[in-house]
């Protein structure tokens, strides 16, 4: 990704019952398929459709209802023309998903979970995300222990994730990282992984940051009380936190951003688009002038 390149929006499909920002919204195919549509009318390039909850504490839903969420919408939106990713951790959903159209595995366990998805990744040739992990939901905050520091931590962790895929078969071209926000971080965890995400980039690979709608940013705007901002509230923080990614505040290209308001991140992807316009032509201007 060139260096000026402007991120990519991911939206967020959830077929899910139970997840944290639009749980029980979208868990009918047809509701689902109809939400893809209108995200990308309003700008994503990537659709990111998950049957399963990753929230803190969401128990796992039998891998026969996973697919049941996940494949019709896949096949539909896919059929339309769009770039669909499967957000899952189990082999045999990333199988039925690309046969049904999916062209990227978005893997929140980079392959922790069922490492037999690494395989169906090397056979099909699809892009795949690898996402900063140690546990499932119901207890991978229990692990958020970084001695040392987490942004090494994290860095060590997806290194030996990378190792990994390159020995599945996996071509480097193919694959993408998530430094996994949320995921057995602490809310001072991840901002100190946003504020350093050059060293991530270190590794030589695209990122993809997903905080839409976190906990972390609840607990940002927490109220006199203490608590935090409900999740339906929080979108105006991710909306300025992927303005100041796609700036470059981080030192270092973002490629992709994982959102659920595809069109509010699209207009602060054209407010960042436009400042670094307006800076390179101060630029240019003044060297002309020298």
């Amino acid at each position: 990704m060139s260096a000026a390149a402007a991120p990519l929006v991911m939206g967020v499909v959830n077929v899910t019952p139970d997840s944290f920002s639009d749980g029980g919204r979208y868990d009918d195919p047809q509701r689902a398929i109809a939400h893809g549509l209108q995200l990308l009318a309003d700008g994503a390039d990537i659709l990111d459709v998950g049957g399963e909850s990753t929230r803190p504490g969401a128990t796992r839903p039998l891998l026969a209802d996973e697919l049941d969420r996940v494949v019709p919408v896949i096949e539909a939106l896919a059929a339309q023309g769009a770039v669909v990713s499967v957000d899952t951790m189990r082999s045999e959903v990333a199988a039925r998903a690309v046969e049904a159209g999916a062209g990227i595995v978005n893997d929140v366990s980079g392959g922790l979970a069922d490492p037999a998805i690494l395989d169906v990744v090397a056979r099909t040739g699809v892009t795949y995300v690898a996402m900063h992990w140690r546990a499932h939901s119901d207890r991978m905050q229990q692990l958020a222990d970084y001695e040392g520091g987490v942004v090494e931590a994290v860095r060590a962790e997806l290194a030996d994730r990378v190792a990994a895929l390159r020995a599945a078969g996996i071509a480097d071209d193919r694959i993408v990282l998530d430094p996994g926000l949320g995921f057995a971080k602490l809310g001072h965890h991840n901002w100190e992984l946003l504020r350093r995400l050059d060293v991530l980039a270190g590794l030589g690979f695209p990122l993809l940051v997903g905080a839409s709608r976190k906990t972390f940013l609840g607990r940002l705007l927490e109220d006199p009380d203490g608590e935090p901002r409900p999740v339906a509230e929080r979108e105006a923080a991710g909306v300025a936190l992927s303005a100041l990614l796609a700036a470059g505040v981080a030192g270092t290209p973002v490629w992709c951003l994982r959102v659920h308001d595809v069109r509010a991140h699209r207009d602060a992807l054209a407010v960042a688009a436009q400042w670094g316009t307006q800076n390179a032509d101060r630029a240019a201007t003044g060297k002309e002038r020298a």
